[in-house]
């Protein structure tokens, strides 16, 4: 966390945008804690709450479209050959497809919400041939809220103190 705090201070929004849509691809980064943080840093008026948000969401965002473009072009081929390494085979692949097949929107948005899920989620929606547009849509929606959510409540618990 240190690490994203310096680069925050360094880099401003372009750190945002940046650690978020790695964080959302899946790297290592403590996603809800960085925008807990950069609301703070709004509510002291080092950052803009807007700008904050509308920065925050792109970058989401554009994680979300990168990992499910991997996992269009690339997702099945690479768990075919790999998942057995993980513990998933062509029966489990298809179970998640199915599930995921019927409960696909509502879980891309509350997954951007459990770390580790909303990683999957996007690709899997790659996956599974999920439209593009639909993908767009759903994953925007989501997206948008998490970041508002994450970035509210570091500017009110700074509001209040």
């Amino acid at each position: 966390m240190e690490f994203a705090r310096e680069f925050i201070g360094q880099y401003g929004y372009f750190a945002i945008y940046g650690l978020l849509a790695l964080g959302v691809i899946g790297m290592p980064i403590p996603d809800e804690v960085m925008m807990t943080f950069v609301g703070y840093l709004a509510s002291i008026s080092v950052l803009n709450y807007s700008v904050s948000i509308v920065v925050s969401f792109g970058g989401a965002f554009t994680g979300g479209l990168l990992s499910y473009t991997i996992g269009k072009k690339a997702g099945r081929p690479l768990v075919e050959k790999y998942g057995k390494w993980v513990g998933v085979n062509a029966k489990r692949l298809g179970r998640v497809e199915s599930w995921f097949l019927k409960y696909g929107y509502w879980s891309i948005i509350l997954g951007y919400f459990i770390p580790g899920i909303r990683h999957l989620m996007c690709c899997f929606s790659g996956i599974s041939r999920m439209a593009m547009g639909r993908y767009v849509l759903v994953s925007g929606i989501g997206a948008f809220i998490w970041c508002v959510v994450f970035i509210s409540i570091g500017f009110y618990v700074g509001v209040l103190t």
